[in-house]
């Protein structure tokens, strides 16, 4: 059994029924739940709730029997800074956030697998993980 953290663009897909992503998005998480846990954290959380006014409203988008809530590792702090590190040393721009690398970071260090559209940048910083993609 695999569970997944779910990064929160397949989530926001699902949520705004996106024209491009929807079948993929919720056809994937479908099949994830039927494998193991899906899982956010703390960052996936406040990305989506940003779509928000009402905390409640947030929650009953991401009920709590769907989607198990994980603390974020310390480690993964770690290996965040790492990754973001060499990113910007390769000339990544600071607007790129670091709670993507936190988000991979996480998968890596709880050995979750993670459901994404931003493959590239989880394959390059985060190679050791384990991604569900659309490619």
């Amino acid at each position: 059994m695999t569970d997944f953290l779910i990064d929160s663009n397949v989530i926001l897909d699902i949520l705004t029924a996106d024209a491009q992503w929807l079948e993929w998005s919720t056809s994937t998480l479908i099949e994830c739940a039927e494998q193991g846990d899906l899982v956010i954290n703390p960052i996936i959380y406040a990305e989506i709730s940003t779509d928000f006014d009402d905390i409640s409203l947030l929650d009953l988008a991401l009920p709590s029997e769907v989607y198990r809530r994980e603390p974020l590792p310390y480690e993964a702090g770690f290996l965040a800074g790492q990754a973001f590190l060499a990113y910007r040393r390769r000339g990544g721009e600071r607007r790129s956030p670091l709670p993507d690398f936190y988000i991979g970071a996480h998968a890596v260090v709880a050995n979750l697998s993670l459901v994404t559209r931003d493959t590239n940048r989880y394959r390059t910083y985060f190679p050791q993980a384990i991604l569900v993609t659309p490619d």
